[in-house]
């Protein structure tokens, strides 16, 4: 049954950065080609990444791969900073900014693309939402809700216009284009990374605060993957019967 369209794909190269929107992508086993597959490590935590929740300044940060996406190597992954510079990854100052932004002593972390684990990419492949829900909880708000700050993998446009339907998806799978399958697996469960701009990293706990009492916490879904492949942008959705 076609339920939908793949509105936007985003993939966050470096774990709690802005990531970039693609026209096209692998679904690799582990979600989409090189999400979170660059992060760094906070060794003052036993096996912690830094996030946005101990450094709401990441969220300043845009990563973006230039150049083919190969299983071989990752292409040249490009970091553009707050100032409007842009480094490469590995850069030391990256590093030297993050580490005194956030108090704490640093690390790099890479995988590679054929592997990120699960601990890097949250709690599962991919999260999506629909802009359905985002238009509603909008309503709600009484100003448009910016979708980066819920920093999903997928944006779906539904055939119908029913707000929070992709909850009724939990446990059944979707087919995404010609190949690609997924099994949605779990609501998710909001934190304060969503109070946090993208651009300018100020916060505001009153979305937080919304998205608690309106849909007890929950905005988007969890989804699994079962069967990888390409997808696009416009790729049909559909609810596998």
């Amino acid at each position: 049954m076609l339920i939908g369209h793949v509105k936007e794909i985003t993939r966050y190269p470096v774990k709690s950065f802005q990531g970039e929107n693609v026209k096209k992508t692998q679904v690799m086993d582990y979600g989409l080609y090189g999400d979170r597959s660059h992060a760094f490590k906070d060794e003052s935590r036993e096996d912690k990444f830094l996030t946005i929740t101990q450094c709401r300044q990441m969220a300043q940060y845009k990563a973006a791969f230039s150049g083919a996406e190969s299983l071989h190597a990752f292409p040249q992954l490009s970091i553009t900073q707050p100032d409007g510079a842009i480094k490469q990854w590995g850069d030391p100052a990256i590093l030297k900014d993050l580490e005194a932004l956030s108090g704490r002593p640093l690390s790099l972390v890479r995988y590679a693309p054929s592997y990120v684990p699960l601990g890097a990419i949250e709690e599962a492949h991919l999260l999506m939402i629909t802009s359905s829900s985002l238009n509603e909880l909008s309503k709600v708000r009484g100003g448009n809700v910016d979708g980066r700050r819920f920093r999903p993998n997928l944006v779906i446009e539904l055939l119908q216009d029913q707000p929070y339907s992709e909850e009724n998806w939990l446990g059944k799978t979707l087919v995404i284009g010609k190949q690609v399958e997924i099994h949605v697996t779990s609501t998710c469960t909001r934190c304060m990374i969503i109070t946090v701009h993208p651009d300018s990293a100020e916060k505001d706990p009153s979305l937080l605060a919304a998205v608690a009492k309106e849909r007890n916490n929950q905005f988007g879904v969890y989804a699994s993957v079962f069967q990888s492949g390409e997808i696009r942008m416009g790729d049909e959705i559909r609810l596998k019967e």
